[in-house]
């Protein structure tokens, strides 16, 4: 294979190579990094690469097939992890000056997973502060550039995961997904990301960055296939994680091939009213369609949403669980904090405790209106985003001639789940004029992954998008 063809090959067809001995662990681990030191300047999308660290784990997977030990399922492949997830011997910033040297001496349960299964960690991937915004921008350096147009945002808080397996700097990447950061970053570089059910992947409910309720880690890949096999591995109960989902999880790959015939799927262009990209609620129309063509039943459904409601209780369940973790360093550290984090942290810290006890109650009204929705569908459609990637720094403040949120108003769709806790997965779906990709929401039962994995598989088969590159590439 040439170097191109190697770095964009999906992680399944790797371990096959790796396991065949047809593919060193070693070499793919070289082109890796070197398309890093190459790519990653103009991008951002790595904070820190550890490349004596990724160089000594590829020879030890080497070593172990070569004395034909038994190996794990993620085996020689390399992943990126994102900046806010711990790792011991990593410098881990969570996108602050406040942590800019941090090196911590436990790994995250799910950097432990990962590990375990073989994975070679080529480095941090670039988040703003402590995952607070929809775009990837810190004080740390340049914002992280999207790889289809380096003038434009790579979406957040996993901006620098999805830009560095849009751009082919490896094949799979950890993000986490707390109002939209795994789904918001794929739907604008191009790839494909999950945000699992809400307890699907356990966390330290300990650790740092607090309670993390509507939070989840998931995996951001090139194609379906890659992740589930990514999922297999982060997911499952923890006892270190007491609102884990006690089950173990299903198999993922069980179900990819079984197509959607006969699946009942809602589709909502708009949430009941959101202003939407004309550009993007058009490719999405065709792409919900496409599944019509596959055999599922597809109509248009009235979600109950009040989408300024939702933001505010989102905005409260969030920022209350954001004072309480960092609320002390406004003491100690304002003058380190972005004027953004610094000005959300003040105004939650003076927040009633009946702020959040009312959010709270009008969060299971939301779950139990979702779960009723649900008992009429397998699926829900949606656009992921309102818009495609709007240059850095530059958030729409009108979207289809209404005026929107300026902060927030593109990503309506993404939040919403979060709250209800239901899988969701953003599926590339088209280009718009200007050549930005453009994602579809595939929304599902609380626990079903495998029938969002199964769908996006589908569309993946009907209309591939992994053959196509960016411009950094």
């Amino acid at each position: 294979m040439i170097d191109q063809e190697l770095a964009f090959t999906p992680a399944w067809r790797l371990r096959d190579l790796i396991l065949s001995r047809r593919l060193s662990p070693v070499e793919l681990t070289e082109l890796l990094l070197a398309r890093i030191e190459s790519l990653n300047p103009g991008l951002n999308a790595y904070l820190t690469v550890v490349a004596d660290q990724a160089l000594a784990s590829a020879r030890q997977a080497e070593a172990s097939l070569m004395q034909g030990a038994q190996v794990g399922p993620l085996h020689g492949i390399p992943i990126s992890i994102k900046d806010l997830t711990l790792t011991k011997g990593i410098r881990t910033t969570r996108g602050s000056l406040i942590y800019k040297d941090s090196v911590p001496d436990t790994d995250e349960l799910v950097v432990a997973r990962i590990r375990a299964a073989g994975a070679v960690i080529l480095g941090k991937t670039n988040t703003p502060e402590f995952g607070i915004s929809a775009t990837t921008e810190n004080r740390l350096g340049d914002a992280c550039r999207n790889p289809w147009d380096l003038e434009r945002t790579s979406g957040g808080s996993s901006g620098g995961a999805a830009a560095a397996v849009a751009a082919g700097l490896g094949p799979l990447a950890q993000g986490t997904d707390a109002g939209g950061s795994i789904r918001i970053p794929a739907s604008l570089c191009g790839v494909y990301g999950i945000k699992p059910t809400q307890g699907r992947v356990s966390r330290l409910y300990q650790g740092p960055g607090g309670w993390g309720q509507l939070a989840q880690n998931g995996p951001i890949t090139r194609t379906v296939r890659d992740a589930a096999l990514l999922l297999q591995v982060m997911a499952g109960p923890d006892t270190l994680d007491p609102t884990c989902i006690k089950e173990p999880p299903p198999d993922f790959s069980a179900l990819l091939g079984n197509g959607v015939k006969g699946l009942r799927i809602g589709w909502s262009p708009d949430l009941g009213g959101v202003p939407v990209d004309p550009e993007v609620r058009r490719l999405t129309q065709q792409a919900a369609r496409v599944f019509e063509d596959m055999g599922a039943y597809v109509e248009d459904v009235d979600i109950p949403v009040d989408s300024q409601q939702l933001r505010a209780i989102f905005f409260s369940l969030f920022l209350s669980d954001f004072a309480a973790a960092y609320g002390d360093l406004l003491a100690t550290h304002a003058g380190d904090m972005s004027p953004f984090l610094r000005q959300m942290l003040e105004e939650a810290v003076q927040w009633p405790a009946s702020r959040l006890a009312r959010a709270l109650r009008q969060l299971e009204w939301h779950r139990a209106r979702m779960d009723e929705v649900m008992q009429r569908y397998h699926l829900l459609l949606t656009p992921t985003l309102a818009t495609p990637a709007f240059p850095v720094g530059q958030r729409p403040e009108m979207i289809d001639g209404q005026q929107v949120d300026p902060i927030w108003g593109f990503t309506p769709f993404v939040f919403v789940f979060n709250l209800s806790g239901q899988p969701a997965a953003s599926v590339p779906c088209g280009f718009t004029s200007q050549g930005l990709s453009v994602g579809l929401h595939i929304v599902g039962r609380k626990g079903d992954e495998a029938t969002v994995l199964r769908a996006s598989a589908a569309f993946e088969e009907a209309r591939p998008w992994a053959g196509r590159l960016p411009t950094v590439s």
